[in-house]
């Protein structure tokens, strides 16, 4: 396979550094650089100062100083991410980083802009043939894109009204270093909501399955309990324990420990990476049944998909039928670091070889189109749909 040149972007609000386990962009943006340095390419990475992550050369495009600037001082284990395509932070990025990527680019160059329309004025000015990895959002711009889940990118082409495929599209999922989910077969008796304490995350569902089930409920994220713009009111609910963002080792205790992950989300989740998470550590996941998660919880096997109440209450009563080591299986065949990179692989050698024929290259190098099998259980004979 040809050795490619990527050069790409960073996150203008936040380093791109591993510590920032709530940012599911920063964490993608790592993985990836990963991913492409193991094949062997060329990485330029433009960030900001403080970040880290595999690569050929980081070019520091923006500073601490400019993020104060911007946003001045806040929790980020409490607040939400502050951030803004007009803001002093994204304009300073962008504009550094035109600069030094003209400086850089080659022909046959490929630009990544893991933040869809934040990043299109970068991608305007250096003329690259230019992808979007990753899309769990909906201000897509380029002609590439790569999804992360078939819910995702149907909602998306309903949104652009757009009836027709496009051949160099993709759904690639998000990944995982399995290392930072160690297998976890002894469970507490606990639930655990983790992610942004919105309405629309199912953060009220998850509270009252839990009281009605008798567990105490860890809630664990960005955002507070009590929150009249949200209506919550669970400040002063017993059986709730909150904790903000947790680093990474934390992140997986807990996760580890969990008697059941709870995402019973209102919101059409383009992934939903901590229900792989989860799996990833051996625990079974309760979501609804829409967004992504037909594509990454295997009902029965792997968790269970809801839609009403009374089926929440039965998924925890019943969660003991669930085995951890299918959880772990599944989740480590189909979404570690070195399946979902054969995937990227396969999908930038594609995209490349339109800078010869094209669509109608031949390839004397295919083996197999194992890029798009999926691995199951051998216990898997629930819905597998």
């Amino acid at each position: 396979m040809k050795k490619l040149r990527f050069h790409l972007l960073g996150l203008a609000h936040l380093p791109t550094h591993k510590k920032n386990s709530a940012c599911a962009y920063t964490q993608k943006v790592i993985k990836l650089a990963r991913i492409l340095k193991s094949y062997g390419h060329q990485v330029f990475f433009y960030g900001v100062e403080g970040s880290e992550l595999e690569c050929d050369e980081f070019i520091q495009v923006s500073t601490q100083e400019i993020l104060e600037q911007t946003y001045g001082k806040y929790d980020q284990r409490k607040e939400f991410y502050k951030h803004h395509p007009q803001d002093l932070a994204h304009l300073t990025f962008n504009a550094n980083a035109i600069k030094e990527i003209n400086a850089r680019k080659a022909e046959q160059d490929i630009l990544l802009c893991p933040m869809g329309n934040y990043q299109q004025p970068i991608a305007q000015a250096v003329n690259l043939l230019t992808v979007e990895p990753g899309i769990g959002y909906t201000g897509v711009f380029s002609a590439f894109r790569v999804f992360e889940s078939y819910a995702w990118m149907h909602y998306v082409y309903g949104l652009l009204k757009q009836d027709d495929g496009v051949w160099y599209d993709a759904v690639i999922p998000n990944c995982y270093d399995v290392a930072d989910f160690p297998f976890e077969e002894q469970k507490e008796d606990y639930l655990l909501y983790f992610g942004r304490i919105i309405w629309r995350k199912g953060v009220q569902v998850a509270s009252d399955v839990a009281k009605a089930t008798g567990h105490q409920l860890y809630v664990v994220g960005q955002g507070a309990l009590d929150n009249p713009l949200e209506e919550l009111a669970l400040g002063g609910e017993k059986h709730i324990k909150y904790l903000p963002a947790v680093g990474p080792e934390e992140r997986a205790r807990l996760l580890g420990k969990a008697k059941a992950v709870l995402m019973p989300t209102f919101y059409l989740e383009p992934f939903g990476g901590v229900n792989v998470e989860a799996q990833l550590c051996g625990t079974p996941v309760i979501t609804s049944d829409w967004g992504a998660f037909p594509e990454t919880v295997l009902h029965g096997v792997t968790g269970y998909r809801c839609r009403v109440f009374e089926e929440f209450c039965w998924a925890v009563k019943n969660i003991h039928r669930i085995r951890p080591h299918d959880c772990r299986k599944w989740a480590v065949d189909n979404f570690s670091l070195e399946r979902v990179g054969r995937m990227y692989e396969e999908y930038f050698q594609r995209v490349h070889r339109l800078f010869g024929r094209g669509w109608y290259e031949s390839n004397d190098e295919r083996r197999d189109l194992e890029w798009l099998c999926r691995y199951y259980p051998a216990s898997a004979s629930a819905d597998l749909s």
